[in-house]
């Protein structure tokens, strides 16, 4: 940054020194002059910030778009232990309470998955709460 300033500096500098040299008939083109390097400067620096502003922004949407196969992942990973871990709660609430003990088991089984799905959904819930506010309007 501060080699771009001080060839800024130099450029006025030299056009300072070109009209003192020339005369002022001069001092317009002289400004033009050192007014397109300035404006090339600042393009260059502003095509700059957005290449990179637009790299991050790719780089936000491909990490989200990652996010999304993770949060499968996790749940399908989740179902899957679910499903290990209900062999061994099937065979004891069997044994224990029979039919009836056996259905406790799976409705706690596809509860608790259920729940866990449900949280991990985006947007889980917010239909009714601005269903609510909307008849809160109407009032």
């Amino acid at each position: 940054m501060e080699a771009r300033d001080s060839e800024l500096k130099k450029e006025l500098e030299a056009t300072l020194h070109t009209r003192r040299e020339l005369g002022e008939e001069y001092e317009p083109a002289l400004v033009e002059s050192f007014l397109e390097k300035v404006e090339g400067r600042l393009d260059a620096t502003v095509d700059r910030r957005m290449r990179r502003l637009m790299a991050e922004q790719q780089m936000t949407i491909a990490r989200g778009a990652r996010g999304t196969t993770d949060a499968w992942g996790e749940r399908f990973g989740f179902a899957i232990v679910s499903l290990i871990l209900a062999i061994p709660l099937s065979a004891i609430a069997a044994v224990n309470a029979d039919l009836p003990g056996l259905i406790v088991a799976w409705l706690g089984i596809v509860g608790v998955n259920a729940v866990h799905t449900m949280h991990k959904l985006p947007h889980f819930g917010q239909g009714r709460r601005s269903r609510r506010q909307d008849s809160d309007w109407e009032d």
